[in-house]
């Protein structure tokens, strides 16, 4: 098979100058010209992306005389644009639409945003224009952070997103290039990160117009706002543009239509579940209920969201991503930059971050080098679950001999040399140093066990029988024939249909397309797939009364009825086996770093003052803690806040874990996302998994499932505890009216314990 790849122009092009176009001359490579080359192909097949642009005359003169064996179109826009209208085309053979593909989750979903109780017909266009213009920044901002902090907590590739703003012609472009790099538009931020895409350009501006543009994925490119004049509406696919600001004249729906056509590619294939990941925001102040309103008609193709943000604050409203280490590391030093100072005032440092933070364990250089070995050689022991079940392993005698015998193996006497740089350094000793780091690893760490639930024996998985749900599912009869035109001579022709074999039994159109899944096996679930063809079938005659109408449905939407039932299969499938086998593969786990987002001009709170603004309460980050293992922490809902209240007056140690943990995860669906809960809590007694939740969520179908989950978890991390002599583990779910300063943490568990009772 060869592959010819082309423009349609290289062919349509008209005779200049007494030439033909360059692929109609002759090439002493092939004895005739390209043209004729691909003419006289017997099997040629045209494969036409953007279809649209080869309906003007010129584009079918050039493909009717290449004289193609089949021509395969492909177009997101099946019309042709004409003085009354869109013509549609009357040769469509599969049309998956813009809302279908919304609705599967093969795209991002676009969302129109405004600015609370705004007013635009109080302000002059130009001052719309600015506020629009700032608010896509704000948006742009936003959502640069949220990528970020998201590929940093899920391990995958950073995104870099960009603005597109849609300018109304060059010089309406240049003017607001000129705006967006000046000083008075975010005091020059976006200096050199602007590009004004449009024909005004040419030679060298517009070969470094076209290198930035194609370059605008690239996470080091500076590009970060991308201006164009009716450049950009098709062929131009990227990733990573999340924010749109349309500053163009014209009805609601083109204005969606053309706008977000270049914006609705996700960026890692799929949706992530992270409403700022997956989303795409159309900046529409002016219009948004105009947009809202045509997005609600029933013709309409898609179905926006709507984002309404407060007007900006007089102070820096800016995000940012913030990591932040345990403290484990501060505690014994090892936090710092070898090359940098000693702290002259901890005391005055440790207001300054918001964080207690006491005198380090260990403050020379050598000393801190000692440790640093210390606890890689204490993370390789995390696998070694028979010689440390838990870090309480670590305080025995033995085992710090045998620690120290490993540091020292990596720590040679002339590096202890070259860390002092003294010819004759201290006597290091060694010994000492395991015990205190030991120390302070014990007390600044929980023990969290790895625990995986592995099959033994016979395997055995299907489907249980269940009653399909056939809601909404008013499959119509169709018309087995096509419409075809002649590009040529405008002709209109009639293929009949060829249905596929005509099955003997109604039930076989749809069996036989089920058992074509790969996850369905016919021999073992055959019963079950022809009781649910069979509910299918009678819920057709129940309101299709001739039987050639329900054949017809049945054979013409066969897949679709096998991808509706199948999904619903999903939710009753089954796995088990003679027996399983609970495995802990790690007695302890290190405490990962967690990355927020939170406002750039926020200060690190207090936990015990009262928050005004609870709405806001995620973009805030609070500390002064004296028993949380991390200096700041995070919380999603001001009931964790007041919970953690209690906690540092009741808990030994505490804190909120980050995404992978646990690797704890419970089924809903087809799907296993992972549970991360609020916190993990250590008293003298019991190790405690903790969830809060407002009261009218308790009975969700996906707090029940998590709530399951981790009561499991931690029943099988209660049977590791009880073998290594270790606190056993307890699940305590929480509803947010029980979160009140009057009770002691103790008393949530006799809650637990009187509930299940």
């Amino acid at each position: 098979m060869t592959i010819n790849i082309f423009n349609i122009a290289k062919i349509s092009s008209e005779v200049r100058g007494g030439k033909a176009p360059r692929i109609k001359r002759l090439s002493e490579y092939i004895g005739q010209s390209y043209f004729d080359y691909l003419a006289g192909l017997p099997d040629l097949v045209l494969l036409m992306d953007e279809s649209h642009r080869y309906r003007a005359s010129a584009g079918v003169r050039a493909i009717n005389e290449l004289r193609p064996l089949m021509g395969l179109e492909l177009t997101a826009t099946p019309f042709v644009e004409t003085t009354k209208g869109p013509v549609p085309f009357k040769n469509v053979v599969m049309d998956y639409p813009l809302a279908r593909a919304m609705e599967d989750g093969f795209v991002k979903e676009p969302a129109v945003v405004t600015q609370r109780n705004f007013d635009a017909k109080s302000m002059p266009p130009e001052e719309v224009e600015r506020v629009k213009l700032q608010d896509g920044v704000r948006m742009h901002e936003a959502t640069k952070v949220e990528l970020k902090t998201y590929a940093r907590t899920n391990g995958v590739k950073e995104i870099k997103p960009f603005m597109l703003v849609i300018a109304r012609d060059t010089t309406h472009a240049g003017a607001l290039l000129a705006l967006l790099q000046s000083d008075a538009f975010f005091d020059g931020r976006y200096r050199n990160k602007v590009i004004q895409v449009d024909s005004s350009k040419s030679g060298a501006e517009e070969e470094e117009m076209i290198r930035r543009l194609l370059a605008v994925e690239n996470v080091d490119e500076p590009t970060e706002i991308v201006i164009h004049v009716n450049m950009l509406k098709e062929g131009w696919d990227v990733t990573n543009l999340y924010t749109i600001v349309p500053l163009r004249a014209a009805n609601a729906r083109t204005l969606v239509e053309q706008s977000i056509g270049r914006g609705l590619r996700l960026p890692y294939g799929k949706r992530t579940k992270n409403e700022a990941v997956d989303r795409l925001n159309i900046i529409a102040h002016d219009r948004f209920q105009d947009i809202i309103d045509d997005a609600n008609r029933a013709d309409s193709p898609i179905k926006l969201k709507t984002l309404i943000l407060d007007a900006p604050n007089a102070g820096d409203d800016r995000l940012q991503s913030r990591t932040v280490q345990p403290n484990l590391a501060a505690a014994l030093g090892l936090d710092r930059d070898e090359d940098a100072p000693e702290p002259a005032d901890a005391a005055a440092q440790a207001t300054a971050s918001g964080v207690p933070v006491a005198t380090p364990v260990f403050t020379t250089a050598q000393e801190r080098q000692a440790a640093h070995v210390v606890m890689q050689v204490l993370a390789e022991y995390e696998v070694r679950t028979t010689d440390a079940p838990t870090r309480q392993a670590f305080l025995a005698p033995e085992l710090q001999a045998r620690i120290a015998e490993a540091v020292k193996e990596r720590l040679p006497p002339v590096q202890l040399s070259v860390l002092t740089g003294t010819d004759a350094p201290p006597e290091l000793d060694l010994a000492d140093v395991v015990r205190r780091t030991v120390e302070v690893v014990v007390k600044q760490t929980i023990d969290i066990p790895r625990i995986a639930v592995v099959p033994r024996g016979v395997m055995t998985s299907g489907f249980k029988p269940f009653t399909l749900d056939v809601t909404g599912l008013q499959l119509q009869p169709k018309d087995r024939s096509l419409v075809g035109q002649s590009l040529r001579t405008h002709e209109q022709f009639t293929l009949s249909a060829q249905s596929r074999r005509t099955e003997r039994r109604l039930e076989d159109y749809i069996v036989h397309a089920l058992v074509e899944f790969d996850d369905i096996d016919y021999f073992t679930q055959a019963s079950l797939l022809y009781n649910l063809a069979g509910q299918m079938v009678a819920h057709l005659q129940s309101y299709l009364p001739q039987a050639d109408e329900v054949r017809n449905v049945l054979d013409l939407d066969r897949q679709l009825i096998a991808n509706n039932i199948h999904a619903q299969m999903m939710d009753h499938f089954y796995e088990s086996a003679t027996e399983y086998t609970v495995e802990v593969r790690r007695g302890f786990t290190t405490l990962k770093e967690p990355t927020y987002t939170v406002g750039a001009g926020q200060p690190v709170r207090d936990y015990r003052h009262t928050v005004d603004e609870p709405s806001r309460i995620k973009q805030m980050v609070f500390g002064h803690f004296s028993r949380c293992l991390y200096p700041q922490q995070k919380f999603d809902s001001d009931t964790e806040r007041r919970f953690a209240v209690i906690l540092e007056r009741d808990a030994d140690k505490w804190f909120k874990p980050a995404k992978g943990q646990f690797q704890v995860f419970y089924k809903l669906g087809v799907e296993q996302p992972e549970y991360v809960p609020d916190f993990v809590v250590e008293t003298a007694h019991f190790l405690l998994m903790v969830e809060t939740k407002a009261r009218n969520e308790l009975a969700a179908d996906d707090v029940k499932a998590k709530a399951e989950a981790g009561a499991l978890w931690c029943k099988h991390a209660s049977d590791h505890a009880r073998t290594a002599g270790a606190k056993p583990w307890k699940y305590l779910l929480v509803p947010h009216d029980q979160v009140t300063e009057d009770k002691r943490l103790i008393d949530y568990l006799s809650f637990e314990k009187a509930s299940r009772t």
